[in-house]
């Protein structure tokens, strides 16, 4: 398993790179001056405004074709975390990812490399699923909210992976991918 980490360490890096290049910069807001206790207790505090909500456009034929090679369903994660990925039931083609307290609905994506990106709507998160694993990802703060999260089709790649590799017949993990694309067992989506 660790040769196919390390043969995979590229292709995650430049995805990772990607990502962050991807999220916004967000500017600093100048301090705002405190105002005075007497000034305070006159006026009234108001709710912070709503966030608007954001559109959902039509999914288009390569996010339906992203969409079906997802990997569905409960994934155990490092430090006995959990994610949980299921079709979207209000927009076609998308997912929703839940984890801990928050829920994204998100837009797959199939990359250059084979790996399918899970893009949050809000721009807030990424998922990335590769064969031997899924990461999830915070793109505005510059960080990994979970890795190591694996679901049952995964753990079933990666045992033919390790299962060929032991017979001598070890393919290289694009070859793997391809194969799970063309017989289209990525996908565990259910109705």
């Amino acid at each position: 398993m660790t040769t196919s980490l390390l043969r995979c360490a590229p292709v995650l890096a430049a995805l990772l790179v990607s990502a962050f290049a991807l999220a916004p910069a967000t500017a600093a807001e100048p301090a705002k001056p405190a105002k005075s206790a007497r000034a305070a207790g006159k006026t009234t505090r108001k709710a912070a405004p709503a966030p608007a909500p954001v559109v959902v456009a039509d999914a288009q034929p390569d996010q339906v074709k992203a969409a079906e090679l997802v990997y569905y369903g409960d994934y155990d994660c490092e430090f006995q975390q959990s994610v949980h990925i299921t079709q979207s039931p209000k927009h076609a083609a998308y997912v929703e990812v839940k984890f801990g307290k928050g829920t994204w609905l998100m837009k797959p994506v199939l990359s250059s490399t084979g790996a399918v990106r899970l893009e949050d709507v809000g721009g807030e998160t990424l998922m990335v699923q590769i064969a031997s694993k899924s990461m999830l990802l915070n793109v505005k703060q510059g960080k990994r909210l979970v890795d190591e999260c694996i679901c049952p089709k995964q753990r079933e790649l990666v045992a033919e992976a390790k299962a060929a590799r032991a017979s001598g017949e070890a393919a290289p993990v694009k070859a793997m991918l391809e194969a799970s694309t063309a017989a289209g067992t990525g996908s565990t989506a259910t109705k």
